[in-house]
């Protein structure tokens, strides 16, 4: 639903999937993928995504059990619960598949 007033609009969409995203400034395929996660989320504005470098927040990498080797993508349901994982660099495709079929669960 879009709410706008004036010239101001304001988005209300359900949050469905996240995705947590692991990486580093210094790890190559980070760079990579940051462009494709950069359509991905203008794409799917219901879509949360948050980045947590591998190297501060010590907390959610041990969390989340993420090991040397980045990035690393974790989807999540609407209830927090891990769907699956991607690591390295993948296609825009192979993250959509992903997300088209799971994001109602």
């Amino acid at each position: 639903m879009v709410l706008c007033f004036n010239v101001t609009c304001s988005y209300n969409v359900e949050t469905l999937m996240k995705v947590y995203k692991f990486g580093a400034v210094w790890c190559p395929g980070c760079l990579v993928m940051k462009p494709r996660w950069k359509e991905i989320e203008a794409e799917n504005p219901w879509l949360e995504t948050r980045y947590f470098d591998y190297d501060t927040s010590k907390e959610m990498v041990d969390k989340f059990n993420i090991g040397k080797v980045l990035p690393v993508f974790v989807f999540l349901d609407k209830n927090n619960k891990e769907i699956t994982r991607l690591i390295g660099e993948v296609s825009k495709d192979s993250i959509m598949r992903i997300v088209r079929d799971n994001k109602d669960l």
